[in-house]
């Protein structure tokens, strides 16, 4: 029995703010471990014991503009993608897992697939694996199977699935009908929830054969099923990835698997799993699921403490010194800093909100800005000048460019750089610096075996990243 993991990592990750930004959402991070989420999700699914289920390379659904960091995640973990589909625009989970499940047809007609969202923590592994099994032993009979999270408290920020009556007359592990979803509660009902013994979180991670999937969004939602149909079967090669068609995934309707097909569905089952799940869906819950010291605290980073308790405290940059509190988040970033009582950490939207309102550029990204040879970081900005550090891999190849309004100063820290400046070639090492004027057609490459890194001082009337006119791109960005 095959299974196919299929990884969503879409979403912008604004509850993690400052530390997630648009560019670099959460499930890009290393939150708990040294991992990131989406490396943590990809090996869970990747270790799974074979005998019964055989695990596929993963199939993983991203947004363009995170096509490279994905890409090289999965490589630090030496794991090769069966794919990489990029959604033009963001459309829910529904579209999302429909053009996966039009994918993986045209590879394997009998495709069992395991949908998980990428941003998720897992404690116990093992049982997590159990869990899978017998997921799919339903799913192979033609159920769409969801993992109901048995609750260990009354949380009102999740939503809840009532479990019915059991699947047949010996149910798997506790398998039932999924009697229906419910939104997230209030204290009271969520209480009542807990007491009452057949709801469960709704963990969004779903195991079901893709041919089944598509059958019944075909039912209920027929134009989404075709435009995502459509999506797969016009869209191209790009590199390594799969680009979805812009035109008919654009014309799909927005909409999630719970109320596309799970709502609508006889076949929907849920299977309870106790396996510390946790959807880190705020700072609070991030500081729940990791273990703290003795005081309660959570610490990542150059941290001092001193009668502090129950903290979550991280420091990416600079030193950070807490005294005297408790209950509190508090992270630093290179450019924001977050202060904030444990239970109000769902109103971090609310500063995001407001940068975005105020035309600002800290929730979309960091100083430092990944790009698929790379990386540059804002140092210094001023009127007309402008500071960056810039690090290219090795075999990292800018593209061939141009400049309308600024000129360059390129001085190397270490590594060797190959510089192409108009029709001239040069190689430059430590120490050594060149001159890129306005208008030249010019290139940064790092031919060499260590990591380039080297100090560009911009100057000119107009210094933002849309001043840049590529000729030649071996990444081909547009």
């Amino acid at each position: 029995m095959k299974i196919y993991p299929v990884i969503l990592s879409g979403g912008s990750g604004t509850r993690l703010w400052p530390l997630s930004r648009a560019v670099l959402p959460k499930q890009l991070l290393p939150l708990v471990g040294e991992q990131t989420m989406l490396q943590e999700t990809a090996l869970r699914a990747h270790s799974l014991p074979g005998g019964v289920c055989q695990v596929m390379p993963p199939l993983v659904v991203c947004g363009n503009e995170h096509r490279f960091m994905v890409a090289e995640q999965l490589l630090e973990i030496k794991l090769e993608a069966l794919g990489i589909l990029l959604e033009p625009v963001g459309r829910n989970t529904a579209p999302a897992v429909a053009v996966a499940a039009q994918y993986l047809l045209a590879i394997d007609p009998e495709a069992l697939m395991l949908v998980l969202p990428a941003d998720h923590v897992i404690t116990d592994v093992a049982a997590f694996h159990q869990a899978i099994i017998a997921a799919a032993a339903l799913a192979q009979g033609g159920a769409l199977v969801t993992f109901g999270i048995v609750p260990t408290a009354p949380e009102t920020g999740y939503g809840y699935i009532r479990a019915g009556a059991p699947v047949g007359n010996e149910p798997v592990q506790g398998a039932c009908r999924v009697e229906r979803f419910v939104e997230k509660p209030d204290l009271a009902t969520a209480q009542g929830f807990v007491a009452a013994g057949n709801y469960f979180w709704n963990s969004g991670m779903f195991v079901f054969r893709a041919e089944r999937y598509l059958s019944e969004l075909g039912q209920f939602q027929p134009a989404m099923l075709d435009a995502c149909v459509a999506a797969v079967r016009d869209g191209c090669r790009d590199l390594d990835f799969c680009r979805l068609d812009e035109k008919a995934f654009t014309g799909s309707a927005s909409d999630s698997i719970d109320y596309a097909v799970m709502e609508r569905t006889t076949h929907a089952v849920v299977l309870p799993a106790s396996i510390g799940w946790s959807d880190v869906g705020s700072w609070s819950a991030l500081w729940q699921v990791q273990q703290g010291d003795a005081s309660g605290n959570v610490v990542r980073g150059d941290v001092y403490l001193d009668g502090v308790s129950n903290c979550l405290v991280r420091a990416e940059r600079r030193l950070v010194a807490v005294l005297g509190v408790s209950d509190l988040i508090v992270v630093e970033t290179d450019d924001a800093v977050l202060v904030a009582h444990k239970d109000q950490v769902q109103r971090v939207k609310q500063v995001v909100d407001h940068l975005k309102q105020q035309g600002r550029n800290e929730h979309v990204q960091h100083r430092k800005v990944y790009r698929p040879w790379g990386s540059y970081e804002g140092i210094d900005l001023g009127q007309r000048f402008q500071v960056k550090r810039i690090t290219v891999n090795p075999g990292g190849k800018l593209s061939l460019q141009m400049h309308h309004h600024r000129a360059e100063h390129w001085v190397v820290v270490s590594g060797t750089a190959r510089v192409t400046c108009g029709e001239k070639v040069t190689l430059l090492t430590e120490n050594e610096s060149t001159y890129i004027p306005i208008g030249m057609t010019h290139r940064l490459e790092n031919p060499g075996k260590l990591p380039l890194h080297l100090i560009e001082v911009q100057s000119g009337s107009y210094l933002g990243e849309d001043d840049i006119v590529r000729l030649e791109d071996v990444y081909q960005r547009t």
